[in-house]
């Protein structure tokens, strides 16, 4: 009887508080992975970088229990949906109730305080929550575990997510932004802010387009303090990376889009003395071959005018067995039905 009488209580109190949703109901919210076509690194400093949404992301689902003692129960599936991670925290401080916390644990401590310093009524009801996330890409992939989850999270809690992420991950937060796109978007950050909005990117060559899996995940954070024991940047470079991101967006020809990703290539390998991938890895290939995002690991986007089987042989005898068609991974609104067959 006690429960029973609980619960309306519960329900009226959160009815009352703020304008939130009503706790008694299940939540779920989704975010959409990332590809950072151009001004990888440079976005930091103000260049217009193009990103672009995938086809594949990660939801987050919520359901609430009246409790005596509330707790948070977590737990994160994994693309073939294994149980890859799982915690409970205490509600009050977001203490974590095992004794030796691992770092993944440590890291969702900091988002939910993170959170609960953004919005202080965030979890502060006598309920249970239950939160499950999965994804729908390989953890490995980086295609943005972490900025779904900052997205998702936001959503949850009402709070903005580029602050979130700012104040927990750092970065550009291209990845958010993406997150919550239907397609692509030009993305730019200064000393304002974010500043991003939908393009319209649509190359007729998108069948000679693939993006392949090195294998090599990459550290963004330490990616990101390389780049920043260069600085101050020249703001010529800044600009530079901008057009050629607006000259691709534009690109009419794949011979066009092809000269273009190869002088942005060479604008980043002179800057940051890096090695661009292409002459490091492929340099017998016939197409273009672009790094994104951290230099080093993760995907390559790689043109081809010739046939798909063709092009996919030459990454497999190099032991690359992860090759995806353009059009099957990078989310756009104006194709229906795109289907995620590279993973099946």
């Amino acid at each position: 009887m006690i429960l029973e009488n609980k619960e309306p209580e519960l329900i009226r109190e959160i009815k009352s508080n703020r304008n939130i949703n009503d706790k008694t109901n299940d939540h779920t919210f989704y975010g959409h992975g990332k590809l950072l076509l151009t001004g990888e690194y440079f976005v930091l400093d103000g260049a217009q970088s193009l990103a672009l949404p995938t086809t594949v992301g990660q939801s987050l689902n919520v359901k609430y229990s009246p409790s005596f003692s509330p707790k948070l129960y977590w737990k994160s599936f994994d693309v073939a949906g294994n149980l890859w991670f799982e915690t409970v925290f205490e509600f009050w401080r977001f203490e974590i109730t095992s004794v030796n916390p691992t770092p993944k644990e440590l890291v969702l401590q900091k988002i939910l305080r993170q959170a609960r310093k953004q919005n202080p009524h965030f979890l502060r009801d006598d309920i249970d929550v239950h939160v499950e996330t999965h994804l729908g890409f390989p953890l490995e992939w980086g295609l943005g575990s972490s900025s779904t989850l900052v997205h998702n999270m936001a959503q949850w809690a009402y709070v903005s997510p580029f602050e979130l992420q700012f104040e927990t991950y750092g970065g550009s937060g291209y990845d958010v932004a993406c997150a919550q796109s239907e397609g692509p978007i030009f993305y730019s950050r200064n000393t304002n802010g974010p500043k991003w909005s939908p393009t319209i990117f649509e190359p007729k060559y998108s069948e000679n387009l693939y993006f392949v899996y090195r294998g090599q995940k990459q550290d963004s954070r330490k990616a990101i303090e390389y780049y920043n024991s260069l600085r101050p940047i020249d703001p010529g470079i800044i600009l530079s990376i901008s057009d050629i991101t607006n000259e691709i967006s534009k690109a009419k020809s794949l011979k066009e889009f092809e000269f273009l990703i190869g002088a942005h290539e060479n604008i980043i390998s002179k800057t940051l003395d890096l090695k661009p991938v292409k002459d490091e890895l492929f340099s017998n290939y016939w197409g273009e071959v672009k790094s994104l995002g951290a230099w080093g690991g993760d995907f390559v986007l790689v043109t081809s005018d010739r046939p798909k089987e063709e092009t996919r042989k030459y990454f497999l005898d190099k032991g690359l067995e992860v090759f995806i068609p353009y059009d099957e991974i990078i989310l756009n609104t104006s194709k229906q039905d795109q289907k995620n067959e590279f993973l099946h």
